[in-house]
């Protein structure tokens, strides 16, 4: 193998350890351009996308299937209301954490203990490609799902549909809030059992935080509430079901989560610069 020094002069390259001429008219091989951020997010998420939709099929419609099941439960002692808003949308929701949070916890926790992250480390991309498509691909993977819900429950509590295409920004942004602190737990979690351990507590948070409704909550475990990022997606879902919805208000929900997932995708995207250099 013929290595390039880069003291050696210029129309000179180096071979077993001596400079040699280069033949005339033979020019330096540039060197690859670095790659860019887009092009390397779009192509690590199709790939993610692709992995995800064979592997994680079976267990969105074990996400679904949960979510419908614990809205038809409550069904029994709530009979309409806001607490019947909470109820569909923190199940809605609730979709995105299994997937979103558990999930993606469990496959970084997973990537990381097999030694899979030296393969991401040596291809030529961003580590925030990586991870925001990662996140990307898993948090946009429970649209069916969220809005399977959404509609089962509407239907159920007989709540009105008109506004359900909230669905489509509370997804991505809760998602990705969801989706960064999941990847964030995945990474930093020492062993791979307590990578799934912190996914299926932040899965458990989501829905009893979630689900139940906030005011029949004691005040300590409210607090907790407003700690965890996808109740802001929740409070946005639930709002959307009132006959005049306040869009301000939504907006201000919206904002919260879009905030809270840079910060979470920042720190999963330093989580992933850590966990590869060890």
């Amino acid at each position: 193998m013929t290595a390039v020094s880069a003291e050696a002069a210029p129309g000179q390259v180096r071979s077993e350890g001596r400079a040699r001429p280069r033949p005339d008219g033979e020019a330096a091989a540039p060197l690859a351009p670095r790659a860019r951020l887009l092009p390397s997010l779009a192509a690590v998420y199709r790939a993610q996308l692709s992995r995800a939709r064979v592997a994680r099929i079976p267990l969105l419609f074990v996400a679904t299937f949960q979510s419908v099941g614990i809205m038809i439960l409550m069904r029994g002692v709530v009979d309409g209301g806001d607490e019947a808003r909470a109820v569909v949308a923190g199940s809605s929701v609730l979709v995105v954490a299994f997937v979103a949070l558990n999930l993606l916890a469990q496959y970084f926790g997973q990537l990381r203990a097999s030694g899979g992250l030296d393969h991401y480390a040596t291809l030529p991309v961003p580590p925030a490609a990586v991870v925001l498509g990662a996140a990307g691909a898993y948090a946009s993977f429970t649209v069916p799902g969220t809005a399977v819900t959404a509609v089962v429950g509407s239907v159920l509590f007989k709540l009105p549909l008109g506004h359900l295409w909230i669905i489509a920004a509370v997804v991505p942004l809760a998602g990705a809030a969801l989706a960064g602190l999941g990847a964030a737990l995945g990474l930093l979690a020492p062993r791979q059992e307590l990578a799934t351990l912190c996914g299926q507590l932040g899965m458990s948070a989501a829905l009893l935080l979630g689900v139940l409704p906030a005011a029949r909550m004691p005040a300590p475990i409210a607090w907790a509430r407003d700690l965890l990022p996808s109740t802001y997606g929740v409070e946005a879902l639930a709002h959307s079901f009132d006959a005049r919805p306040d869009w301000l208000l939504i907006a201000a929900d919206l904002g919260v989560c879009a905030a809270v997932g840079v910060v979470s995708l920042a720190a999963a995207t330093w989580a992933y610069r850590r966990a590869a250099v060890r």
